[in-house]
């Protein structure tokens, strides 16, 4: 017993240390990167680096959807739900080692929103007081956001919000002084100052960027790594063989399809792959303007038509079938939910009561990324099944974007989202409504592609999100699960998987498996890994 007590203390001890500042890695990228202002970044690849040079004045426990105070010390909210009021905390430094204030917090808010700022994430800040007057110039400033003292921003908002926290937590909302803007304009991307755990160190463009820890940073002990390189321009399969030889840490671009299921099902790789679930779904559209999708009934026909199991087969197993507009680990999904079984003779009956027992003629657009054009195929025999001969337009993604948002007999009948496929800005279940279901997204350049629009469910959707007391989540997840079940009835998509995220990293590397699959930080939450 003394010999099992005395080696659970020395492992003890073995973790904590290991958990010790110091080490390097290497993380590598196919594609180059873009850019590191978090008012301009928007893609995966930009999201986890941003992340850890930049802060908000919210953020999530590593890990977690669970929403808490970060560069905010405390907030407080309005009884109406309109109000947040925002205590920073004291002693947070930018890279440049200047203090930052709530003077810097309007200043990157209303630079967010500025037009020539060109953000993509302005829409999120609309419902601010004044956005609108200022992004159209009537206001040199944004009214809904004061500054009360040196520590303490107040934001208002036109109307209740419940998803606003969340929105205080997103890359758009980032802090940035306002003279490195000044200093660097529109360069600022590729000189970024931030009050993150790492700041930059070195970019050759095309080849390296390498960031290294900020000895300010106003978290104790974090970030673990003294430096982290990210070589550009590194094929996935190449990366693979590196990682192999020891060369490199993490493939940023996750395990080369083709050589998935070897490297998954080798035994010796079992503790260097994290994998877990994302904030996802892969879906298909009908656009409920254009006949027959008109119908609820052939859209519900298509539904029981299409074969999930063997979708996720063709993708190696690397996703489970969805059911439901929410992927499972989103707030709000529904666990008695059943959605529409797999039945193609009821779907052959469903199309006959809608007047289409011989089937009809359509179009299908999906991205010509492997493995779209696979999964369209899959999707197209499975319309053959029931008598609907769909005609496959696999294309660059941006077309089948410009077509989605193509209003008419001109826009597209049906869409395999894949490589498009939504993944939630932030875990509240509005963000799966508003852009990609709701009637404001349901217009030319739109992303509701099903041009979808229930104005007894934006009433609804309203309703949920002007419930922004603490007492009050539960009631308002029910009627999100409400809207969801009613759009589920209607059918205007039909779900096909929520994707599972696989990463893999060199052995030398330490950090819990969901640091590494980090729902928010994709795909890795660099801050908390560690040299063992």
């Amino acid at each position: 017993m003394k010999k099992l007590i005395f080696a659970a203390f020395v492992a003890l001890l073995s973790w904590a240390g290991a958990q010790e500042q110091g080490g390097s890695m290497v993380v590598t990228y196919k594609d180059d990167i873009a850019t590191l202002d978090p008012a301009i970044g928007y893609d995966w690849q930009n999201w986890s680096i941003i992340k850890s040079m930049f802060d908000g004045l919210m953020d999530y426990e590593p890990g977690t959807t669970k929403l808490v105070p970060h560069l905010a010390e405390s907030y407080s909210v309005s009884e109406d739900g309109k109000t947040y009021t925002f205590k920073l905390r004291s002693g947070v430094k930018f890279h440049n080692g200047r203090e930052m204030t709530a003077d810097d917090v309007k200043y990157s808010l209303e630079r967010t929103l500025n037009p020539d700022t060109r953000s993509p994430g302005q829409g999120f800040f609309l419902v601010i007081s004044g956005a609108q007057d200022f992004i159209d110039g009537n206001a040199g400033e944004v009214s809904g956001i004061k500054v009360l003292d040196a520590a303490t921003v107040e934001i208002t908002l036109d109307a209740p919000d419940a998803s606003f926290l969340h929105r205080m937590a997103i890359n758009f909302s980032y802090i940035v002084p306002k003279e490195a803007i000044e200093q660097f304009g529109e360069d600022f991307g590729r000189n970024p100052v931030g009050t993150g755990a790492f700041m930059l160190k070195d970019w050759q463009l095309g080849q390296q960027l390498t960031i290294e820890r900020f000895p300010d940073y106003f978290e104790t002990g974090l970030p673990y790594l003294d430096e982290i390189s990210f070589q550009v321009g590194v094929e996935p399969t190449v990366a693979l063989l590196r990682l192999q030889r020891g060369e490199v840490d993490i493939l940023g671009d996750g395990i080369p399809p083709a050589q998935f299921v070897d490297i998954f099902n080798d035994e010796a790789n079992q503790e260097l792959i994290a994998y877990g679930p994302q904030l996802q779904t892969g879906y298909l559209t009908m656009n409920v303007t254009l006949a027959p999708f008109d119908n609820v009934k052939v859209r519900q026909a298509v539904n029981m038509a299409i074969n999930k199991d063997r979708i996720v087969r063709i993708i190696n197993g690397r996703a489970t079938p969805a059911n439901q507009v929410l992927p499972p680990l989103m707030p709000g999904y529904d666990d008695s939910y059943s959605g529409y079984a797999y039945d193609v003779e009821g779907a052959k009956a469903l199309l006959a009561e809608a007047g289409f027992a011989d089937g009809f003629a359509t179009i299908l657009y999906a991205n010509n990324t492997d493995p779209n054009p696979r999964i369209a195929q899959s999707i197209q025999q499975d319309l053959a099944a029931i008598g609907i001969s769909a005609e496959l337009r696999t294309q660059a993604q941006s077309t089948v974007i410009e077509a989605g948002g193509t209003e008419g007999d001109e826009g597209a009948p049906m869409i395999w989202s894949g490589g498009m496929a939504w993944i939630a800005d932030y875990p509240d279940p509005n963000n799966f409504y508003w852009p990609i279901l709701g009637c404001a997204g349901a217009v030319p350049g739109g992303w509701n592609w099903a041009w979808y629009c229930n104005e007894d469910l934006e009433a609804k959707a309203a309703e949920a999100d002007a419930m922004v007391q603490t007492d009050q989540e539960e009631a308002r997840l029910a009627l999100w699960k409400n809207i969801y079940g009613q759009i589920m009835a209607d059918a205007p998509w039909v779900p096909i998987f929520n994707e599972t995220r696989y990463t893999m990293h060199s052995a030398r590397l330490g950090g819990d498996n969901n640091i590494f699959i980090d729902p928010i930080h994709i795909p890795v939450n660099y801050d908390h890994v560690f040299i063992k």
